[in-house]
């Protein structure tokens, strides 16, 4: 039985915070009982919200696998970010909000070349809101992939996050579910499609990152869901 399946590895940068918080809470705990057990808590949250699980990745030059865990929150047809000094076309951008307790360790969605990093500094709304996109503190990644296509996948701040991690570097060779950073506490994950392409998931579906198919290059036909 693997170990794994009960405890998952932590993401490397989740070993300060538990370390730092086992400290904190040894110390109070000696000062005074009470506040010692609610620093505990707090640690134990950390070492639960820094977890970092395998994914079954699906092996696909087609597949476009989520970043990310989460509820997608929203489906719309945008024009590409400005700031991003890319060609102006309209795309399918796929929206996924991540609560406190989802996995935030972020993956790669699909094989290819890195193209392009912009880090732009912003505010702090709610990432459940749309203006989120716009305002909010947030770091693009361009990725090339087949047929001349590009794909743009974004992290997002939230209204708690305080620190996106990107490990990525421009020019870097990077594979579909490749693990490549994170937003520590509530945040979103944008997704904008190559141009054309057909979204395969649904507003109110819960996808998992690294596993969850957003979309199939190439295959124009449309899924219908329904709630059961």
């Amino acid at each position: 039985m693997n170990p794994k399946s009960y405890f998952p590895q932590l993401y490397k940068d989740g070993y300060l915070f538990v370390c730092i918080g086992a400290v904190v809470s040894s110390v109070m705990g000696m000062i005074w009982s009470p506040f010692g057990w609610i620093c505990l808590i707090l640690t134990l949250w950390c070492l639960y919200f820094f977890r970092d699980p395998d994914r079954v990745i699906p092996i696909s030059k087609t597949f476009i696998l989520s970043p990310a865990d989460g509820i997608v929150s929203n489906i719309e047809e945008v024009e590409v970010p400005e700031e991003l000094g890319l060609k102006k076309e309209t795309r399918t951008r796929i929206s996924i909000f991540l609560n406190i307790f989802d996995v935030h360790v972020n993956r790669v969605p699909i094989d290819g070349k890195i193209s392009k990093i912009l880090y732009h500094p912003g505010k702090f709304f709610n990432a459940s809101l749309d203006k989120a996109s716009v305002h909010n503190e947030r770091n693009h990644v361009v990725i090339e992939i087949a047929n001349k296509k590009t794909l743009i996948f974004t992290q997002i701040a939230g209204l708690i996050a305080r620190r996106i991690v990107c490990d990525l570097k421009e020019g870097q060779d990077a594979k579909a579910g490749q693990r490549y950073g994170i937003i520590k506490f509530s945040s979103r994950m944008d997704v904008f499609l190559p141009a054309g392409e057909i979204p395969k998931v649904a507003i109110g579906q819960r996808v998992l990152g690294g596993e969850t198919v957003l979309c199939d290059l190439g295959n124009k036909e449309k899924i219908k869901h329904e709630v059961r």
